[in-house]
């Protein structure tokens, strides 16, 4: 009977996300599955009795004081912009076009359904401001979201349509602020959803996941460098939010961030949200797989010159432990629903420093002796000039990385105020520090243009140089790549894992049980640098690798040789 005036509003219901509405005699919009009225209201014409007519106003939301320049939007909204212009930076550095919509954006929506934000019949926040589902859920029901094979993209996510408006949607009331920043940064509610509320650090979380789901070049330090660059918006990023979306003092305490995470507290992040969500098994890691160690490795003896040659001796590191194969591999990254995330590049670096110490010793002066019985042609590697031209650029690269980022803008160009007498003090203070930044640019005129650069080589993919080998202007040194190893390295040991080749590192209480070579430590910082972690991290890594290695050749000896004793 009403279906003619209500026919035009397909809003689903805030309670039950039904859209079947009809009208009270006093032509406000009820729910007919829940009855729950709303406050909105249309032109009725009492057609009853002969001029009796009447008509009630069409309004809509508060009847409070508007506040131009603004709208009502939600904090999950803000998130989910950043999230889409992280999406399209990576894109534009090669990344797969699938990888926002078909990977980041169902991770996301999975997300919003498990802490029940969207997607889902119970939506976790009460009152006038609910979010509701699309069709699609309408349809099949919250468990459609249980999968990555459903879900929309970052750009138009009906989900995320609410009676607030959406980021692309409509405007609504004009307000200032988010309408559930109060809630958001409550104790209370920090206590009660602490894995499950959405912050910064958990927008690079996300992305690393959807890029390790996505087989990407892209690893984790890859993505936290880009961060530190400014390639991938992090740092007040909130300040590229449209007009509309305003911010009040609160929102501040959400979306401010004074500095990037360290490659642990992301790594950690990202684990808790396996254990949040309910992804399927991760896909298994071929041979060609951008992320395989075995490609990792490849990428990072290019970076660092070492000869092409040792490429071999990797993959046999890499084949003596099984992880060549994605069984394998999983089970040394430990990769199922309660454990945790792979770690592929750090498997990549100690596989390397592993096959360093099978050929080179690294233990102070089995190196420097193979060295100095080189020969003296150009055409065999010799780790002593090696390390001499590694050194030079490792201490440029670090000053070079410590001058970048203590030149990055840390503070906003548009600062949360929490009284007027700080806004005078910070926009004096501003206009002065432009005006002596501006002073000193023109003073320097461009000569420190020695930042890191970001190119994308023939195939599309991220690439990143700490180092430049060859011939080229500005080069670090010649390249070494074409160089033998034989000669200049122990390739011809029969037993290179006998304890007297091969050291371990031996750690009793947290500690090493003596002391460790200056070799090895250098080494460790270099892929330490390289990597942008720290070297603890890595040395547990390449310890579990050791582990892996002994058990699986050192038996096998033993028995030979208790086999012959027995003949």
């Amino acid at each position: 009977m009403d279906e003619h005036l209500t026919g035009g509003f397909s809003e689903p219901c805030g309670t039950c996300s039904e859209v079947s509405w009809g009208l009270t005699d006093d032509g406000a919009f009820y729910c007919r599955n829940c009855h729950n009225v709303i406050e909105r209201t249309q032109e009725v014409h009492d057609l009853g009795d002969p001029g009796m007519t009447r008509i009630s106003s069409v309004r809509k939301g508060s009847r409070g004081k508007k506040a131009e320049g603004g709208r009502q939007w939600m904090v999950c909204e803000g998130f989910q912009f950043i999230l889409k212009s992280q999406a399209e930076a990576l894109l534009k550095l090669g990344v797969d076009p699938k990888f926002k919509d078909q990977v980041l954006g169902r991770i996301w929506r999975l997300f919003l359904n498990r802490t029940h934000q969207a997607y889902t019949h119970t939506p976790a926040r009460s009152g006038s401001f609910r979010l509701v589902r699309d069709t699609a859920d309408s349809e099949t029901g919250p468990s459609s979201a249980s999968g990555l094979d459903s879900g929309s993209g970052l750009d138009s996510d009906p989900g995320l349509r609410s009676s607030a408006g959406s980021v692309t949607g409509e405007l609504s009331d004009w307000s200032l602020g988010s309408v559930d920043s109060d809630a958001f940064v409550s104790s209370a509610m920090k206590r009660r959803r602490m894995k499950t509320q959405m912050s910064m650090k958990r927008t690079l979380s996300l992305l690393h996941l959807a890029l390790v789901w996505a087989r990407s070049e892209v690893t984790l330090s890859l993505l936290l460098r880009l961060v530190h660059q400014g390639v991938v918006p992090y740092i007040n990023s909130y300040e590229s939010f449209p007009d509309e979306m305003k911010l009040n003092n609160k929102d501040g305490l959400i979306f401010r961030e004074t500095s990037v995470p360290s490659y642990s507290s992301v790594h950690t992040d990202a684990v808790e949200l396996i254990r949040l969500l309910p992804l399927p098994a991760f896909p298994p890691i071929g041979i060609k797989s951008p992320q395989h160690p075995l490609n990792l490795s490849l990428r990072y003896m290019i970076q660092l010159n070492l000869p092409d040659e040792m490429a071999e001796w990797v993959e046999f590191v890499l084949d003596q432990t099984d992880l060549m194969s994605s069984s394998g591999l999983d089970k040394f990254s430990g990769l199922d629903r309660s454990s945790g995330l792979p770690q592929y590049e750090l498997v990549a670096a100690a596989a390397v420093m592993v096959t360093m110490k099978l050929l080179f010793g690294l233990d102070d002066q089995t190196e420097w002796e193979l060295s100095s019985g080189a020969p003296s042609s150009g055409s065999v590697f010799s780790l002593r000039r090696w390390y001499r031209f590694l050194q030079r650029s490792l201490r440029r690269g670090e000053r070079r990385s410590r001058r970048s980022r203590a030149r990055k803008q840390w503070v906003p160009f548009k600062p949360f105020f929490f009284s007027h007498k700080q806004k005078i003090v910070v926009q004096k203070k501003r206009r002065v520090s432009d005006c002596l930044t501006s002073c000193f640019r023109a003073l320097s005129s461009g000569r420190h243009g020695d930042a890191d650069s970001f190119s994308s080589h023939p195939g599309g993919g991220v690439y990143s140089c700490h180092f430049l080998w060859g011939r080229s202007p500005g080069a670090d040194g010649p390249s070494m790549h074409h160089m033998t190893l034989r000669g200049g390295a122990r390739t011809n040991l029969t037993n290179p894992l006998s304890e007297e080749n091969y050291w371990l590192l031996r750690v009793t209480s947290r500690r090493p049980s003596g002391p460790i070579p200056h070799m090895f430590l250098w080494l460790l910082r270099l892929f330490s640098f390289l990597l942008d972690v720290k070297s603890k991290l890595l040395l547990n890594v390449v310890q579990r690798l050791e582990g892996v290695l002994m058990r699986r050749l050192r038996p096998k000896r033993l028995k030979r040789r208790h086999r012959d004793r027995d003949q």
